[in-house]
């Protein structure tokens, strides 16, 4: 069963699937995973300064004999960019190191800021976070559609009682949320108020990955088994059955084409199975260390002290 696309708020198509860079180069095959993913039919590229890989990104798509209006990129403002000044600056650095003229989707990567002078932090803490209204951020990505050097604005992390705050003051709709999705992490109030707003959600790290062990979970290795696929595969059906766009990452050739084009049909047992799981694990959590950050993933402890 084909990958099929999402239609956003903007009339643009979006690929359901796409691939993933995060820690896509710990092999120093991205170059090569890249040209594969395209030359097997994958259009949609996820992209982020952080990754630190973006300049091999840029190379893959310059060696593939693909027309740019066929690809859809997407990048990430970081958080040492969000002051509204620095916003274009950082879209600049990007389509540089991409070798692009424009992105189909710029993202705020998170929703709190970090000094400038901090750089590409993997931790924080309380000295290097400053408040910088989350509008003030996205009226600057506003204005980089109204220059075509974008052709959307999104947002990634961001919780329900920030989107319901942020959604009245904007004039330009963010057209998708990636956030973390998968069988321990499942989001089914915020992904049903995106779709309520008309936003598709983005997941990244669909099928778990790094210390989580979702694909041991028994629920999926048994629905696997009933369909002859893997654990990943299941996963990824739910996703999509849930109408969610995924993003999973892998160099493996065929791993690349099961996430692409071979999906099974869950019936509706199967899907209220991997919905009663009940485990809350995530990869990506800020406020796991920093205090400061709770509110990202924990809005009944505290607010977004800006938007």
């Amino acid at each position: 069963m084909a990958a099929k696309s999402y239609k956003l708020n903007n009339g643009a198509l979006m690929p359901e699937v796409g691939l993933g860079t995060w820690r896509g180069n710990d092999d120093g095959a991205l170059v090569q995973t890249v040209k594969t993913a395209v030359e097997m039919g994958y259009r949609h590229i996820d992209c982020a300064p952080f990754y630190a890989n973006q300049r091999d990104i840029g190379k893959a798509l310059k060696e593939v004999q693909v027309p740019r209006e066929e690809l859809f990129i997407v990048s990430k403002v970081y958080e040492h960019s969000h002051r509204p000044e620095l916003v274009e600056g950082a879209l600049d650095y990007i389509l540089d190191e991409l070798q692009l003229d424009y992105l189909d989707v710029l993202l705020m990567h998170w929703p709190f800021a970090v000094k400038p002078e901090a750089g590409f932090i993997k931790n924080y803490g309380a000295e290097v976070i400053e408040n910088v209204p989350i509008m003030d951020t996205w009226r600057a990505m506003e204005a980089l559609v109204d220059k075509g050097k974008v052709r959307a604005i999104g947002v990634s992390n961001f919780n329900k009682p920030i989107l319901e705050k942020m959604l009245p003051q904007c004039r330009i709709l963010p057209v998708t949320n990636q956030i973390e999705v998968h069988p321990y992490c499942q989001e089914h109030e915020l992904v049903e108020f995106c779709k309520q707003n008309n936003i598709v959600v983005t997941a990244y790290c669909p099928v778990g990955g790094n210390d989580l062990n979702v694909m041991d979970d028994e629920i999926l290795k048994r629905i696997a088994d009933a369909h002859s696929c893997t654990p990943a595969q299941v996963a990824l059906s739910w996703e999509r059955a849930r109408g969610i766009v995924v993003i999973p990452k892998s160099s493996n050739p065929i791993r690349l084409r099961q996430n692409l084009k071979e999906f099974v049909e869950l019936i509706p047992e199967e899907m209220r199975m991997i919905n009663s799981i009940k485990r809350l694990e995530r990869n990506c959590d800020p406020g796991r260390d920093f205090k400061e950050l709770r509110w990202i993933f924990y809005p009944e402890e505290a607010e977004c002290p800006v938007i």
